[in-house]
Order: structure tokens, then sequence, then C-alpha cells
């Protein structure tokens, strides 16, 4: 085991860690039961074949590599990480059966409670489930959750993930790093959702139940609609739209027997349409610039996970703040909560497929940097263990994320990490979702198939041209600048073009936009993603310090006029 080796910097939420306020962690399917198991575990990490000693406690939902947990070390590849709880369940709590969620474990999970093992799950961004009516014991439960990590086997998708930190490449994760918690319901009982809205109103389809009602909320009053055989259809005689000016959210209850659920959805089209010669990329039928920002999704002292669960709003209303309508979710799933805070305030989200495979420097980024930025993937990558965990983690980002309005956008490779068969990924992720544009290869080695040309620009003037697709420029800028008192690794500042001053930063900022991007949205330019949202380990290009305590923008009033000239120049 090592200590982290860089300076652990604290948000502005961290005193609010453990001060036992719990967060729904399923705002698309909440029910009024609910028992969280966050807080202190035993904790024991330990070589396979070992007994686990518990000697340590751990706080979760924060992965042991992170100050929050109370652990702050790193673990060798394959080491079991151990999690010991007992419990006694609320009174009143249990009616027919009862089920443990485990938000998400990276990367292989199993599970016991009192003594029985429950299951496994493989995968580290993705939420599970089991019943455990039949384990459950009417006084004290034990729950055991054993996990490993083999990132350096590179077959599950593992994002930014490095033991070997630095640059682009992130401090890793291993563990439990969402809620776990429990929930008990009816015998018969709505497992999932599954909602298509369009213009009109939407298709509500549940999973585990056959006959109910559906109670909307509308600006005009209450509607109803009876679901049969798990399919209910809500039509909206005058509907609202969502967007990012306008997050209207039409929320409902949904009745069936003895179970009663509430969620949401919203009423939104994306479109491609030519327009004076040019392809754009259409919301609610009319061209919309996607003025946005790389987001990592990282924090210093949780690293995967924030301090509180407010820290998501606060992010994206700083965004807003600087008129940015639009987070590109770079390499990393989050917890509902990010997504269900995006769909009620209005941002649109590009979410970012998970890579694995290996990742070449060569190969993957100095060459296309420099210009050689075409590759035939149909034989890259070509073990099928690899590309199987590629193609089930695309399956299940899209199952899990499928109804949150506020994303619009998949993005399946970038810059060639993981890259394979392009044309048939896209493929294979329009048969699952024909609602979202669909990204195949961001950066560099296009594909045939893909709604979008989808450019990285760092070391040249940008420029869009007419093409046969619309083009979205998905990453630009990265321009750098260290505030001191707030880098976690002070001396290994990374980053492109440097500043030395906040108003420099800005100003250099407001120029690239004006001279380039401004042209360019006039010209046909669909949107872009400027490097980014905030500072992460050594990238010091942020418009917002790691720890999120200092904006480096001078001139806001600035940021947000520039928006609105993009918005109204690509609308022209």
């Amino acid at each position: 085991m090592k200590k982290n080796n860089f300076l652990v910097l604290d948000t502005p939420e961290a005193g609010l860690c453990g001060n036992g306020e719990v967060c729904y962690p399923r705002p698309q399917l909440r029910r009024d039961s609910f028992f969280s198991l966050d807080g202190e575990w035993a904790f024991s990490a330990k070589p396979k074949g070992f007994e686990p000693e518990f000697n340590r406690r751990i706080r979760l939902p924060f992965v042991p590599e992170s100050a929050l947990s109370g652990i702050g070390e790193r673990f060798p590849d394959g080491t079991e990480l151990c999690y010991h709880r007992k419990f006694k369940l609320p009174e009143g709590f249990t009616r027919d059966r009862v089920i443990l969620h485990i938000g998400a474990a990276d990367q292989v999970a199993k599970v016991w409670l009192n003594g029985h093992f429950l299951g496994e799950h493989v995968g580290g961004y993705f939420p599970f489930s089991f019943d455990v009516t039949k384990q459950l014991l009417p006084g004290q439960n034990t729950l055991f959750i054993c996990v490993t990590d083999h990132l350096d086997k590179h077959i599950l998708p593992w994002g930014k993930q490095k033991h070997k930190r630095g640059g682009m490449w992130y401090t890793p994760v291993s563990g439990i790093w969402q809620s776990v918690w429990m929930e008990s319901v009816p015998q018969s009982y709505v497992k999932s959702l599954k909602i298509k809205a369009n213009l009109q109103g939407a298709t509500i389809l549940a999973e585990g139940v056959s006959d109910g009602m559906v109670i909307v909320t509308t600006p005009q009053g209450l509607t109803c609609e009876k679901m049969r055989n798990g399919v209910a259809t809500v039509r909206l005689e005058q509907p609202r739209l969502w967007s990012p000016e306008d997050p209207y959210l039409y929320r409902f209850r949904l009745i069936c027997g003895e179970d009663t659920v509430s969620s949401y959805f919203a009423c939104r089209t994306l479109s491609v349409k030519e327009i004076n010669g040019t392809k754009r990329l259409l919301l609610n039928e009319k061209p919309y610039f996607f003025h946005g920002l790389l987001d990592q999704g990282y924090f210093p002292d949780g690293i995967f996970t924030p301090a509180h669960f407010s820290r998501y709003e606060k992010d994206i209303l700083f965004a807003k703040s600087l008129g940015f309508n639009t987070l590109r979710k770079h390499i990393k799933i989050e917890p509902e909560r990010f997504y269900y805070d995006c769909d009620r305030l209005g941002m649109i989200v590009f979410q970012d497929m998970v890579n694995n495979g290996e990742y070449a420097f060569w190969r993957d980024t100095a060459l296309p940097t420099i210009g050689l930025k075409r590759r035939n993937d149909k034989k890259a990558h070509p073990d099928p263990l690899t590309r199987r965990a590629f193609l089930t983690a695309m399956e299940e980002t899209v199952k899990t994320l499928g109804n949150h309005p506020s994303i619009c956008y998949w993005t399946i490779f970038n810059e060639g990490w993981g890259q394979f068969d392009g044309d048939q990924a896209y493929h294979t992720l329009r048969a699952w979702d024909d609602t979202r544009f669909i990204d195949t290869a961001s950066g560099w080695f296009k594909t045939r198939e893909s709604d979008v040309e989808s450019p990285h620009v760092y070391f040249k003037p940008v420029r869009c041209r007419p093409n046969q697709k619309p083009m979205v420029l998905s990453e630009f800028g990265g321009y750098s600048l260290p505030i001191e008192g707030h880098e976690s690794s002070p001396g290994k500042a990374y980053g492109y073009r440097k500043f030395q001053t906040p108003e420099a930063f800005t100003n250099a900022l407001l120029s690239l936009y004006r001279n380039e991007i401004l042209p360019a949205a006039k010209a046909g330019l669909s949107g872009a993603i400027y490097t980014q949202l905030t500072d992460v380990e050594e990238e010091v290009n942020g418009l917002m310090t790691y720890d999120r305590k200092v904006s480096k923008i001078t001139d806001p009033a600035a940021m947000l006029e520039l928006a609105q000239q993009l918005c109204s120049a690509h609308s022209e």
C-alpha cells in the first residue's frame, strides 16, 4: 500500500461530510422506503487468500484512496477490499420484500448477508442490487462486501485512472464509491422504468408490474392515464419543451397495486438539418449551439465522490453563471444525482463511454496531435474479452442513464483510447438508442458512421468548413493558470498555454472565443467544448480551482454576453 503523493485539498463541502444528512440515490424511481447504509464500516485490505482483520474504519461512500474515506491509501492490483457492517432495520420498515442496493463498486464486488452469498457484480460504474428478503434476520444483520480491482489488466473500463498518475491521468480508485442502501417493496413492485418522450408526451414502460395509474403534474393541472400490461401513454395538448433555458420536468406518480413510485420526464427532441448549406444540430427542431465545458468529475477530497451531494448543483450553476449550457462528462459515469441536477437545472450532458483496453502514448496521442489522425480500427484491440467488456458497459450506460432528458449526446471513443470497429459500435449503440446524437470517435481516428465531425484542436486556430455532417469541436483550449494555495501538485502544473494572472487568463479566453469560436459558429459550428470546468490534480486548466474555492474568471458578465452572441450567431 502507498500513501498518496500529493496535497489533499478540501472542498467547501468537506465540513458537511458525515453530518447525518443523506441524499436519496435514485431520483428517477423514488419510493418512500429508504434505509441508508452509508457511514462508518469496518475495513480490511488484504492479499487474496488471507483472512480479513477488520482493524480499520472506512467512511462510505468514499474510495479508500480518498481523504474523506479516512484511509487515504492506494493498494496494489488485486487487493481484496473488505467491508463489514452490522445493522438493524428500523421498526416497521419491512413490507413483503427487501432490496439491497449498491450504487457502484470498482471493479468486481462479491456480497454476503448473514453468511449467505448473494452474488457477484462486474464493472465499476453501475448500480446493482439483490433481493435479501430470505437472508434477513429479525434483529441484527451482518453485511460483508469484498471488492477487487484489476486496473493493470485493462479489460474492464477504467477511464483516466493510472497507478502512475500525472498529467492528464489521475489517481486510481477502487472499492465502493456510491451509496449502499435498502428499500422495502410489496410482493409485486416496479423494478425499473423506461421512458420514451417526444414533443407530444411520453410512453412509460414499467418492468415488474402490469396494470396501474399514472398521475402527471402539468402546468394546466393533473392528468391521469391508465397503465395496461406495463405500458402507459401520456398525451399532452400544450407540451412545455425542455431546454437549458426552460428545464421543465413533468413529474408523475405511478400507482400499481400496493406500490407507488415517483418519477419524471421531459419533452424535447434532437435532430439534424441542413441550413444554408451546412448540417446543424437541432434542439426542439431549432438550431442550437452547444456551448460547453469538459467535466472530469473528480474531487480532491473524495476523488470519485463529492463530499456532499450539493457539490453537483454548485458546479452546474457555476457553469451556467458563465453562460455555458453543456457539460461533456468525460470518461466517467456519475451517480444518478448528478444527472438529476442537470435535468432540473437545465444543463445538457454530452456523455462519454468509459474506455478500456491498452493506451499507447505515441499511437493514441503524440502522432495524432501532429496530424496523423487516420487509422483502420477494424482489427484494433482484437482481444475478445476486452471488446465484450466495452460493449457490455456501453449497453449498461444506456440502460442506466437513458431516461435523463439532459443527456443529448453519446461519445463512444475518445482519441482512439480502446477504439475498435467504430462503425459497428455506432450501429450497435444506435439500435439501443435512436433518440440521441452519437459521436463515434471524438478527436481523431474518425469513422464513416457518426452523426458528427468531432475534432480536438489545441495547437492551431479553429476553423469550421461546411461538411457532410454537423461539426462539434469536442475539445479545445486547455489554457492553464495555477492558483497558489489551491494546487494538489505544486510545481507540476500541466496544461497548454500558460498564464500568470486571472486577468490575463480571462482576457485570453475571451479573445479565443471572439476570434475563433464566434466566427466558426457563424459558419455553422454546432458546438464547442472548452477544456475544462475545474482543475484536476496536476491539470490547472480549469475555470475554477480543483478545490472549487476560486474562480479564475474575472469578468463573468463578458462571458455571459459572449454566450448570447454564440447562440445568436448559430441561429442566424
